[in-house]
């Protein structure tokens, strides 16, 4: 006799069910794979596009908010000071906004075959590490040219792009679920995700805050991460580990909560998509 395996839909708050995720592993790079060549797939530059974005932000950047408005940025030139803040920030702003959007894109798939529906998801994050990658080229290539060395530091940077990794995954997760059960949300990210750009430290330094603000402010996860990929590429040596480790708590926070919900609109998921 064949043996028959019945899947059913997962009930409350039940497991995260990670050992099945890590049996898909494979699943999960090749739809990572698959949104890094579909996102750059019959454009003029290709994946030089993920080199020309943050630098000419940069450009825009030191511009207006270097040259014409003043801001300070602690004693660095200015294109290299916010181009530290970019690396984090962009890759933190694609991995978001392609996990929110990767369950209505994958809503065939979704339909037709069984796998951890969490995978669509995190494929979106690791996608965006691509990203990732070729900005932190356009940094040190930014780094070579002000002939600014970033000293030992440099060894502390996996640590922060994990911490930046948690926390976009949590939201990217949370978007996700909810982008699935109300359409509206879609709308609503790119203008969530502007605010969120002023709420950070990228165009100006975290110590232009009121001392008074610091606690409220540092509630934001990407304030941390911000100042600590700024402390490890520049080689600042006052880098806050303490705001770090809340940045990463934070982001844990998001994950786990984010993750049980997601598993729960699970069950109607392809229903809603």
């Amino acid at each position: 006799m064949s043996a028959t395996l019945v899947i059913e839909a997962s009930r409350g708050w039940s497991p995260l069910r990670l050992k099945e995720l890590w049996a898909y592993r494979e699943l999960i790079y090749f739809l990572a794979w698959r949104d890094v060549k579909v996102r750059y797939k019959q454009t003029a530059l290709g994946i030089l596009w993920a080199v020309f974005q943050p630098f000419m932000t940069m450009v825009v950047f030191s511009v207006f908010f270097g040259a014409l408005a003043g801001i300070p940025s602690d004693g660095l030139p200015y294109p290299l000071f916010a181009l530290a803040a970019l690396v984090p920030w962009m890759f933190f702003s694609n991995a978001v906004g392609t996990a929110a959007g990767s369950l209505l894109g994958n809503a065939t798939l979704l339909t037709r075959v069984y796998f951890p529906r969490l995978a669509i998801p995190i494929a979106g994050i690791a996608a965006a590490a691509v990203d990732l990658v070729c900005t932190l080229g356009v940094f040190a290539l930014v780094a070579g040219y002000f002939r600014h060395a970033p000293g030992a530091s440099l060894f502390l940077l996996p640590c922060v792009v994990v911490v930046a990794a948690v926390v976009a995954l949590g939201v990217g997760i949370w978007l996700a679920a909810l982008t699935a059960r109300f359409r509206d949300v879609r709308y609503l990210i790119p203008f969530f995700l502007q605010l969120w750009l002023f709420a950070t430290p990228v165009a100006y330094p975290s110590s232009l805050v009121p001392a008074r603000w610091q606690t409220l402010y540092a509630l934001n996860p990407m304030v941390g991460v911000i100042d600590g990929f700024r402390s490890v590429l520049l080689g600042q040596p006052d880098m806050s580990f303490a705001r770090l480790a809340w940045a990463a708590a934070v982001g844990m926070v998001v994950l786990v909560t984010g993750a049980l919900v997601f598993r729960r609109i699970e069950r109607t998921l392809a229903d809603s998509v």
